[in-house]
């Protein structure tokens, strides 16, 4: 899929889910559940050794098992691991942080990159860097909603994905999208350690088709 497929897809969806786990057949297990809920973009997070080799076999799991899934790679924050990833397959890339080496990488491949950013300027920067989509991270602590609302009143054009501390609650949802936001991502709220520890796939299944129920009625 092109990059801007990408980014309308994940318009559409309303929310990336984000996990990561040494144990790839719990992490099968988590996919299949996002999956089947409703969210089809999902972010495999790069955050332990070898796990690169886990999203290697993800990939290939995935474009075999779920041909349309959308599968992406984050917490990646330099140049070199972002080659690493798009050679293996990776839709996009996110960060937490704004880096430029990593958007030459992203924009020379034609790769979503949404880079991490707290400011109305790191913002503004990574659009001149060609990020179509920003995150916001983390969400509550750069200031919520509430400078979400506030930061898109003077740039309406900025597509902007919260992540970090997103609840799967309509309380909580509301006030994002609300603000304005592009879509949500979601990490331990929604995939809880309760979940993984009892392996309560389907209740986990149950919460994403919830979200996702909720995002569509606040639009």
């Amino acid at each position: 899929m092109k990059r801007l497929d990408i980014a309308l897809k994940i318009r559409e969806v309303g929310a990336v889910p984000l996990f990561y786990n040494n144990d790839i057949h719990k992490v099968k297990e988590v996919i299949r559940a996002c999956y089947m809920g409703g969210m089809t973009v999902f972010e495999f997070t790069n955050r332990g050794e070898l796990a690169h080799e886990i999203f290697g076999e993800l990939v290939k799991w995935g474009r075999r098992e779920f041909p349309d899934l959308i599968l992406g790679i984050g917490s990646v924050v330099d140049a070199g691991t972002c080659s690493l990833y798009i050679q293996m397959g990776s839709a996009f890339i996110v960060s937490p942080l704004l880096n430029a080496d990593m958007a030459r990488v992203c924009n020379r491949r034609k790769v979503l990159w949404i880079p991490g950013c707290a400011t109305v300027s790191e913002i503004n920067y990574a659009e001149e860097l060609g990020a179509e989509i920003v995150k916001i991270f983390p969400g509550p602590t750069v200031g919520g909603p509430k400078f979400l609302k506030a930061m898109l009143a003077p740039c309406p054009w900025s597509n902007i994905l919260p992540s970090g501390g997103v609840e799967p609650t309509e309380e909580n949802l509301r006030g994002w999208f609300e603000a304005g936001a592009f879509a949500v991502g979601m990490g331990s709220q929604l995939i809880s350690g309760d979940i993984i520890k009892n392996q309560s796939y389907d209740l986990l299944q149950e919460r994403v088709a919830n979200s996702i129920e909720i995002i569509k009625k606040i639009r």
